[in-house]
């Protein structure tokens, strides 16, 4: 039953493509999901492996940024704008978009 549940230390390093020596390290540091240890072996909920997963979403930082410089958006709108400039030698990185208040 709990094989159908779980994850084992192997199965969860495959699934994200890390070592199973970082998951060991993260459980001794306490990050991570939270896991099971039932006789020596290390299992992981399928539910707390997606709750870690959910938990490591980030928004891109440009976005984000651009969102807290313009501050309150009562009565403005935000709309996504090509860069033309940059801090890389005045050259925008191909497709670069920033946003403007309206």
């Amino acid at each position: 039953m709990l094989q159908k549940h779980c994850l084992n230390q192997k199965e969860l390093a495959r699934r994200w493509g890390i070592s199973h020596r970082t998951l060991e390290r993260w459980r001794h540091v306490g990050q991570g999901p939270t896991f099971l240890k039932l006789g020596g072996r290390v299992l992981y909920r399928r539910e707390e492996i997606e709750a870690f997963e959910e938990s490591q979403l980030q928004r891109a930082k440009v976005v984000s940024a651009a969102i807290d410089r313009a501050g309150p958006a009562e009565g403005r709108r935000l709309s996504a704008v090509p860069v033309t400039s940059s801090p890389l030698n005045g050259r925008a990185p191909s497709g670069a978009m920033s946003l403007r208040s309206s």
